[in-house]
C-alpha cells in the first residue's frame, strides 16, 4: 500500500492509491496522457466509514460532486483532452484513510448511470445504498451506450429498439468480506476485486440479472457485522462489451456507535435466553428420548416460544428485550402445558406429530437456506408458504410408523440446532439464518423479494462441523441405548389410577395401610417440632410420696 497525503494526488489509469484525506485541505487528483481511443473515464473513492466529498471543482456544487463513503464521477472526454482532475476532501475532522481508481473505457462500452433521471449528477454511476435490520436496498441509474469524443450522447428515451439503451443488460454481483474482521485494511484490499470488470465476475457471486425492462432496485438480507460488497455490471450485446458501477459496502451496522455497534449486536437479553435455550438443547439432544417428558417441554418451548414471538411483535409494539422476556415466559407455559397434556391424556401420536412438525420446520428452512429459496417462483408468497408447509408436514408422515425413531431424530437434530443458536450470539455464523430468515419473512411482509445469500466461511464450516457432529453423537447415543426399551413410557394418567386402585382394594399390600397426604404431612411437622424443643432436665418428674 501506498499513501498519499500531500495536496496533489497523481494517478495512472487502472491503479489503486491509498490517500489520506482531511476536512481543510482538498488532494487535487490528477491524471495525465490519456490516450486519444479513451472516451470515459470513471473516478472513484472508497472510504470505510467516513463521507468522502468528490468533485470535479475546487469548491464543489450539488450537480459536480458527490458525498459518501463509496462514490464516483464519469468524466465524458472531450476530443484531443488528455489530462482530467477531481478534488478530493473528507468531511470529518480528523485524517480519514481512502482509496482511489480511475477505469477508463473506450467508446463502444456503455456509460454506467447515463440515462440518469433521478440522481443529482447528469451522469451518475453511484450504487445507492441503504439497510435496516432486516434488509438491505441497493438502487442505481440506467445505463447509455457509449459513444466517441465529441458526438452527441444516445438519446435515453427516443425508442426502444435494438439500437437505443434498452438493449443493455445488468448483472449484479456480490462479495463477502472475510468474516469477523472489521478493519479499514481488509475493505481496501478486498474492494479493490470489484471495482473492475473481469475482477467482479472473477471473484463476485453474480446474484440475478435485469433487463432495461425491470426496475433497477435489488433488496438482499441484511447480514449486521458481515461486510458485504455490491457492484453491477451493464453489458451490451451488440458489440459484447461491459463497464462497471462504482461499487459500494456495507456492515448492516454502526462502527461508530457506543451502544449495539457492529462490534456488540446481540443484547444481554439475547445471550441469557439463548445460552440457558442451548443447554436445554445439548440436554435433548443426547437423553431427550430417555427423559420424555423434557423432550416434551423443550419441543413445547419451541412452538409455543416462536407463535408467541410472531404475534407479540406483529400486535404490539413493545420493545425487543420485554418482548424476549414475554418469549420465554409463554415458552416455558407451552412447554409445561404439552407436558401436562401427556400427563393427563397420554396420546403419543399427538406429541410425535407436534415433535416432527418442530424438525420438519427446521427441515423445511435449511431447504430453503440453499440457493434453491432465492428462485424466482418462491417470491410468491403462496407458492413459498404451500412449499414450506408440504415439506414440513412430509417428516411426520414419513414417520408416522416408527414414532421412537422419529423422537430421537428430532431431539438429536433440533437439540444440537439449539447449540448453534446459542454460538451464534457470541461468534458470528450463518448458519443462524436458518431459522433467522424465515422468522424475517414471517414478521415482514415485503422481506419476499429480497435475496436471502449469505457467505459460508471458515467459521461456518466448523460450526456446521460442530452441529453435525453433536446430532450424530447424540443421535447414535440414544438409538444404542433405547433400542431394548419401551417405545415409550406408559400412559401416566392411567397408571397413577391403577396404582391408586389396586391400593385400596389390596390389604395385604402395605401401601395400603399408609396414612392420607394429609396425615402424613401433620406427622411430618410434628417430628420436626419436637426436633426443636428443648430437652426437659433428667430426675425425678413426680412428687415424693410421703
Amino acid at each position: 500500500f501506498f499513501f498519499c497525503n500531500a495536496g496533489l494526488l497523481e494517478l495512472s489509469l487502472g491503479k489503486f492509491r491509498n490517500v489520506l484525506l482531511n476536512q481543510t485541505n482538498p488532494v487535487e487528483a490528477v491524471i495525465r496522457n490519456i490516450a486519444s481511443n479513451v472516451t470515459v473515464v470513471i473516478f472513484q473513492v472508497h472510504a470505510q466509514q467516513s463521507d468522502v466529498v468528490i468533485s470535479f471543482d475546487k469548491n464543489p456544487s450539488v450537480n459536480s460532486s458527490g458525498t459518501g463513503v463509496d462514490k464516483g464521477l464519469v468524466s465524458i472526454l472531450r476530443p484531443q483532452q488528455t489530462v482530467c482532475t477531481w478534488y478530493l476532501r473528507s468531511l470529518d475532522a480528523s485524517q480519514v484513510l481512502s482509496t482511489a481508481l480511475s477505469i477508463p473505457y473506450m467508446e463502444k462500452d456503455p456509460i454506467p448511470g447515463g440515462c440518469n433521471l433521478e440522481f443529482d449528477l447528469e451522469v451518475d454511476p453511484n450504487i445507492y445504498l441503504d439497510y435496516t435490520l432486516v434488509d438491505i436496498h441497493i438502487k442505481f441509474a440506467p445505463a447509455n451506450l457509449g459513444y466517441m469524443r465529441g458526438a452527441n450522447p444516445p438519446s435515453c428515451d427516443s425508442g426502444t429498439g435494438q439500437n437505443s439503451r434498452w438493449r443493455l443488460h445488468y448483472d449484479v454481483y456480490q462479495y463477502f468480506l472475510p468474516e469477523n474482521d472489521l478493519s479499514e485494511m481488509m475493505l481496501m484490499s478486498h474492494i479493490r476485486k470489484m471495482s473492475e470488470v473481469q475482477s467482479i465476475r472473477a471473484n463476485g457471486i453474480k446474484m440475478l440479472s435485469l433487463t432495461a425492462d425491470d426496475k433497477t432496485n435489488v433488496y438482499f438480507s441484511s447480514l449486521p457485522g458481515q461486510g458485504v460488497i455490491y457492484n453491477v455490471i451493464v453489458w451490451d450485446p451488440l458489440w459484447n462489451t461491459s463497464a462497471a458501477y462504482i461499487p459500494v459496502h456495507t456492515y448492516a451496522c454502526s462502527l461508530t456507535d457506543l451502544v449495539d455497534n457492529c462490534s456488540s449486536l446481540s443484547k444481554l437479553s439475547t445471550k441469557v435466553v439463548f445460552t440457558a435455550f442451548g443447554v436445554l438443547g445439548l440436554f435433548a439432544c443426547f437423553f431427550g428420548h430417555r427423559f420424555w417428558k423434557t423432550d416434551l417441554f423443550f419441543m413445547g418451548f419451541i412452538v409455543s416460544g416462536f407463535f408467541f414471538f410472531v404475534f407479540v411483535t406483529r400486535v404490539t409494539g413493545l420493545g425487543y428485550d420485554v418482548r424476549l422476556i414475554l418469549t420465554a415466559v409463554a415458552g416455558i407455559t407451552g412447554g409445561l402445558f404439552l407436558v401436562a397434556s401427556w400427563w393427563r391424556f397420554g396420546s403419543v401420536l399427538l406429541c410425535m406429530f407436534i415433535i416432527g412438525l418442530v424438525l420438519g420446520f427446521l427441515f423445511s428452512s435449511t431447504v430453503f437456506f440453499t440457493p434453491l429459496g432465492d428462485y424466482k417462483v418462491f417470491r410468491d408468497d403462496v407458492v413459498f408458504w404451500v412449499t414450506f408447509s408440504s415439506a414440513a408436514l412430509m417428516i411426520p408422515v414419513l414417520f408416522v410408523g416408527c414414532p421412537r425413531i422419529l423422537n430421537i431424530l428430532a431431539s438429536g437434530i433440533v437439540g444440537s440446532y439449539a447449540v448453534i443458536l446459542a454460538i451464534a450470539c457470541y461468534v458470528y455464523t450463518s448458519l443462524a439464518y436458518i431459522t433467522l430468515d424465515l422468522l424475517r419473512r414471517v414478521l415482514n411482509d415485503y422481506f419476499s423479494r429480497a435475496y436471502t445469500n449469505v457467505p459460508f466461511q471458515t467459521n461456518d464450516f466448523i460450526v456446521l462441523s460442530v452441529w453435525a457432529m453433536l446430532a450424530i453423537s447424540g443421535i447414535t447415543v440414544q438409538l444404542r441405548r433405547e433400542r431394548s426399551e419401551v417405545p415409550f413410557p406408559p400412559h401416566p394418567y392411567l397408571t397413577w389410577k391403577r396404582e391408586r386402585e389396586r391400593r385400596s382394594t389390596n390389604v395385604l399390600d402395605p401401601s395400603h395401610h399408609i396414612p392420607p397426604l394429609r396425615e402424613r404431612i401433620h406427622n411430618k411437622l410434628l417430628h420436626i417440632k419436637e426436633f426443636f424443643q428443648k430437652e426437659q432436665p433428667a430426675g425425678e418428674r413426680t412428687p415424693l410420696l410421703l
